[in-house]
C-alpha cells in the first residue's frame, strides 16, 4: 500500500533573490510566502515566476505582525550577516544586529513545527543571538557549522545552519553528490566581459591585496566565496581565460549564478547589481539539503 507523502509548507524571511526557497522547493517543500525589504531582490524573484508562484512581499519584518500571516509548518530565516563577519571587525561594525529578534519573534509566537536559520559562522561569537536561536522551549535543536557549499559546488562558502524541530530528529549531515561541477563546467563559452580599471589596477599591485585567480585547467580548483561586494570590485576574484586581453577576467553574472547553484533558466538581469543579489543568496544546493531534511522529518 502506497502512503502519500506529506508536503510541508514554509515561509521565508530575508529571502533575497530566493536561493534557499528554490533549493527547498526542489526537495519538495511547498513555499507559501517569501519576504524581503530589498525591492530589487523581490523583483528578481517575481521575474522568475516559473519557479515562484507564491506571494512575494517587499516588506520590513519589523513591521509585519506574526498573526496577520498564513501559518506554515516551517519558518526559514537568513537575516543579514554583515554585522557578524570578520570584515566587520576591520570597519568597527561587528556589533551583531537586532533583526534576529524579529525572526525570533515570529518563531516564538507562531511556534512552527520546524525553523531553520542560515548565517555566517561568525554568528556563533554572539552568545545572545545563539541563545535565542538554540534555546527556545519545546524545540530540539541541531547546529551544523560549518556547512561548506564546496560539498556541491566549485565555490567555498562556509555557513552556520540551525534546525529546530518540535520532535527529536536526527538531521543527516550533507553528503557529497556523485557529480559536482568544476570551474571549467560553469564558465560561459566566448564570454564577453570588460576588465574594469580597478581590476587592472589590482592585478598590477596597486591595491593592498592581489586578486584571487582561479584556474579552470585545474580540475580541483575552487572559487572563493561569492560575495555581494563583487558588484563594486570585480577585481577581487578573477578567472584565467586565454582569450581575455590580460589572460584573466571577472566572472560573468551567469557564471556567478552557477557558482551559487542557480539553474540557467533562473533570470538575472545582465547588470552589475545582479552580483550583489547572487552574492547575498543562499547556495541553492544548501537550501536543497535543508529541504531534504524537512521532507524526512515530516514523513
Amino acid at each position: 500500500m502506497c502512503t502519500r507523502k506529506y508536503i510541508p509548507t514554509a515561509k521565508g524571511y530575508f529571502s533575497g533573490c530566493g536561493g534557499k526557497e528554490l533549493g527547498m522547493m526542489m526537495a519538495g517543500v511547498n513555499v507559501i510566502q517569501s519576504l524581503d525589504l530589498d525591492k530589487e531582490a523581490t523583483d528578481c524573484m517575481k521575474a522568475n515566476s516559473h519557479y515562484f508562484k507564491h506571494p512575494i512581499l517587499t516588506a520590513d519584518i519589523k513591521e509585519i505582525e506574526v498573526l496577520s500571516q498564513q501559518q506554515s509548518d516551517i519558518i526559514i530565516g537568513t537575516y543579514p550577516c554583515n554585522k557578524y563577519t570578520a570584515i566587520a571587525d576591520i570597519h568597527g561594525t561587528r556589533t551583531g544586529d537586532d533583526l534576529f529578534l524579529h525572526f525570533f519573534r515570529h518563531i516564538a509566537i507562531e511556534q512552527p513545527e520546524m525553523y531553520v536559520v542560515e548565517n555566517v559562522p561568525g554568528m556563533k561569537k554572539f552568545k545572545v543571538v545563539m541563545e535565542a536561536m538554540t534555546k527556545l522551549p519545546n524545540y530540539y535543536v541541531t547546529v551544523f557549522c560549518p556547512v561548506d557549499a564546496a560539498i556541491w559546488l566549485p565555490q567555498t562558502r562556509k555557513r552556520l545552519i540551525i534546525i529546530g524541530t518540535k520532535k527529536p530528529f536526527n538531521v543527516s549531515a550533507p553528503v557529497a553528490p556523485n557529480y559536482k561541477p568544476t570551474i571549467k563546467d560553469i564558465l560561459e563559452r566566448n564570454a564577453h566581459i570588460e576588465m574594469p580599471p580597478s581590476a587592472i589596477e589590482r592585478l598590477n599591485g596597486k591595491y593592498r591585496d592581489l586578486p584571487i585567480i582561479v584556474d579552470p585547467a585545474n580540475i580541483n580548483a575552487i572559487a572563493p566565496t561569492c560575495v555581494a561586494h563583487y558588484a563594486k570590485d570585480k577585481g577581487t576574484r578573477l578567472v584565467k581565460d586565454r582569450k581575455a586581453k590580460y589572460g584573466v577576467r571577472p566572472f560573468t553574472v551567469r557564471e556567478y549564478a552557477r557558482l551559487q547553484g542557480f539553474p540557467d533558466d533562473f533570470v538575472f538581469a545582465d547588470k552589475v547589481s545582479s552580483y550583489r543579489l547572487i552574492g547575498n543568496a543562499v547556495a541553492v544546493q544548501m537550501g536543497n539539503w535543508v529541504g531534504e531534511q524537512a521532507m524526512k522529518y515530516f514523513n
